[in-house]
């Protein structure tokens, strides 16, 4: 895919001018943050966002590939989409493999014509950089905030380093959109947040290949081996994972031995192999990372003026590819509260944010554990427990119901 175009003239830079004053004060500028600042700017409400790292390196975290429709829906409004509009690779469905089979879940079919699209976390990220910068409210780089103080005041405030220089910014609301380990938690006082957390006994190895998929969809495939995941990035590059036992070192995986054992794992039978069977493309593997799995949700998601979103708030393993369409789904919900209260004065939708928010993220942390329980093989499972993820693979793959109940989840619940 083809990078953001870089802002055209110094005009374009205007938007970095330091405020000290803001309605709302975003920490963190991934997608979460970006895409709040956006829907915010759409709607005539000033804010400013702290990045702590500089432009090259948000734009090449690796994450996310897969938007549900909502996620689109959101860039689509808010001017972000023109890109993904014309690069993003629109997908109807999945595979799953199992036992030898495999079967197709069509979303459109199943959802009322609902689908999803692989368009890499990086690039909605490029794009909505480009447009922050271009038209958009101040997005600092390199704005390493220390503290958020004053959370459960009128105005709190942030608190950060810019430009050599001490920084504060004062706001009438504060949104981490941060992550797990970020500035914003902290500014609620111990005992107030909840926090409950499932760590999964396995990791999975992720790689970036330079080869063209060997599918025009994903496939999930549960094998005793361990879960296997055939993805892409784009026409000409794979995106492929591995199960690996915690602790593995990518190291350990040359080239060979991962397309060897990505073969096994997404071995069919030959009663259930189609037009001559299924050939894996191999080729040069570009990039190798272990990423841990774990569950995790944050209760409330506000405090006082602080308002959690995202990683901030919730984690999901990447099975059901729900990270960065759950943080897009809560900040359409903030968007839309702030947008109410600057409207009206209302703060009733802010008041229910957490509650909005917290019924979808267990709806798909259920669907996230679900798929990854399914689909996966525990170091220490019994065979009794390998017959039940059959028994409902092959529960899928024969009911409607069952595979429409699949397919909603995955192509994205309704916001809000």
């Amino acid at each position: 895919m083809t990078r953001a175009a870089e802002p055209a003239d110094p005009a374009d830079h205007a938007a970095q001018a330091v405020p000290a004053r803001s309605t709302v004060g975003i920490v963190g500028g991934g997608p979460a943050g970006l895409l709040l600042a956006r829907l915010l700017h759409r709607a005539g409400v000033d804010c400013v966002v702290l990045e702590s790292r500089d432009r090259a390196y948000v734009e090449q975290r690796q994450r996310a590939g897969i938007l549900e429709q909502g996620t689109v829906d959101a860039l689509r409004g808010c001017g972000a989409a023109t890109r993904l509009e014309r690069e993003g690779l629109v997908h109807d469905g999945v595979e799953l493999r199992w036992d030898g089979r495999r079967h197709r879940i069509d979303f459109p079919s199943l959802t009322g014509g609902r689908r999803v699209w692989v368009y890499a976390q990086t690039e909605v990220v490029k794009d909505l950089i480009a447009l922050q910068l271009h038209d958009g409210p101040p997005l600092l780089f390199d704005a390493e905030v220390r503290q958020v103080t004053g959370a459960h005041q009128e105005r709190p405030v942030i608190h950060y380093t810019h430009g050599g220089r001490d920084r504060t910014l004062v706001c009438d609301w504060v949104v981490g959109c941060d992550g797990f380990y970020g500035v914003t938690r902290r500014a609620v006082p111990d005992g107030v947040l909840r926090t409950l957390e499932k760590v999964y006994p396995y990791s999975w190895l992720g790689m970036l290949a330079d080869v063209p998929p060997s599918s025009d969809e994903l496939i999930y495939a549960h094998s005793p081996r361990g879960f296997a995941l055939h993805s892409m990035r784009s026409p000409t590059v794979s995106r492929l994972y591995l199960q690996v036992p915690n602790g593995t070192d990518p190291a350990d995986w040359p080239d060979q031995r991962i397309w060897d054992e990505l073969d096994a794992r997404f071995a069919l039978d030959a009663r259930f192999a189609r037009d001559g069977g299924w050939t894996l493309n191999r080729g040069p593997v570009t990039q190798k990372a272990v990423l841990p799995m774990r569950s995790l949700v944050t209760e409330p998601m506000r405090w006082g003026r602080v308002l959690l979103a995202g990683d901030a708030a919730h984690i999901v393993p990447p099975t059901g590819a729900k990270g960065l369409n759950l943080a897009a789904s809560d900040v359409v919900v903030l968007a839309r509260a702030f947008a109410a209260q600057a409207a009206d004065g209302s703060t009733a939708l802010l008041d229910a944010y957490s509650d909005t928010c917290l019924r979808r993220v267990w709806r798909a942390e259920h669907f996230s554990w679900s798929m990854t329980t399914m689909l996966h093989t525990d170091p220490d499972q019994s065979e009794f427990e390998t017959r039940l993820q059959l028994s409902q693979l092959d529960r899928i793959a024969a009911s409607p119901q069952a595979s429409a109940e699949l397919a909603e989840n995955y192509a994205g619940l309704p916001i809000g």
